[in-house]
């Protein structure tokens, strides 16, 4: 942040909440520059089509924060919707969610211990995971589809309170207990501490390795419900429905100013990234934009995220 920006209270008030400005500014481009942008049932639709990447997100955003991240949500989300497909066939949509929920914390405590206990590089760790999953999952389905029976959840996932969508309230549901697990917990401040200095919260006194485990666990419980989620809308299980997650979250917690590096990160930021990308995304379609172009113009928001928040780190630093 700039002196200026220090000195003045509103340009502070903007600098840390830049990114909801930006969304602002989009919002109210696309809005003129459209108007089936506008329309309010295509905005209600851009909340309901992003709020399952959110809540991936937000797991991601704990295990950056804890210094890692985990390239394994795709493979465990789909994972995740197939055993629920099965699980719901056979025993019932009570089985079934739980079926989901277990197996995706499970392999997010795999990760954890992979990682903290045998002090493997995450990106070895969960690149790894993801093949070991996706390929039991291939084999398992011979790659197709499972169908499953979701009555209720499928009603959930499509319907709506005030013209809100259950998912996107899922996702806030899902924000707030982040934020508030990270800000007004031990456990969230020792994530934050383990993430900027491993070696000096051990010397003192952080359990590191139980909280970055913790911190997979997290993540593997949220890639979990959106998977859960994935399935509800389809009733269908397809082993690769999340195969875009990884990059999607991690993008999103980058966009929102969560350091690779670890110890940085707000869940307000992640919502905004969130729905930033969401309505970029949205808006290239209803303007006609070839979908060739999109990916490169999240690729150029994702540069441009990035070099701005070293830059922005690099100021504070002299100051």
């Amino acid at each position: 942040m700039s002196a200026k920006a220090a000195e003045n209270p509103i340009l502070r008030v903007l600098a840390k909440n830049n990114l909801w400005v930006a969304l602002a500014v989009v919002v109210i481009a696309l809005s003129i520059a459209s108007t089936t942008f506008r329309n309010p049932a295509n905005l209600q639709n851009i909340l309901a089509q992003n709020g399952i990447i959110g809540i991936v997100a937000m797991g991601m955003l704990v295990m950056m924060i804890s210094g890692g991240f985990d390239l394994s949500v795709g493979a465990i989300g789909g994972a995740v919707a197939v055993l629920a497909a099965f699980t719901s066939r056979e025993l019932g949509l009570p089985a079934a969610l739980l079926a989901g929920l277990i197996l995706g914390t499970l392999l997010g405590l795999v990760n954890g211990l992979i990682i903290a206990r045998l002090r493997i590089n995450s990106f070895i760790a969960t690149f790894a995971l993801a093949s070991i999953v996706t390929g039991v999952m291939f084999v398992i389905t011979q790659g197709k589809s499972v169908g499953g029976k979701s009555a209720a959840l499928q009603a959930f996932t499509y319907g709506s309170l005030g013209g809100i969508s259950f998912i996107f309230l899922a996702f806030m549901t899902f924000a707030v207990l982040t934020h508030l697990i990270l800000t007004r917990t031990k456990w969230g401040h020792w994530i934050f501490s383990a993430g900027a200095n491993e070696h000096a919260s051990y010397l003192s006194g952080v359990p590191v390795v139980p909280v970055k485990v913790a911190a997979f666990v997290f993540g593997g419980l949220a890639t979990a419900v959106g998977g859960i989620l994935m399935f509800g809308q389809s009733a269908i299980g397809q082993p690769t429905g999340a195969d875009a997650w990884p990059l999607n979250a991690i993008a999103i917690c980058v966009i929102g100013g969560t350091a690779l590096s670890g110890g940085v990160g707000r869940v307000s930021n992640v919502i905004a990234a969130t729905l930033l990308l969401g309505v970029i995304g949205n808006g290239m379609n209803q303007l006609g934009v070839s979908p060739y172009w999109q990916p490169a113009v999240t690729g150029a928001i994702i540069l441009a995220a990035v070099i701005a928040d070293r830059a922005g780190r690099a100021r504070d630093s002299d100051h």
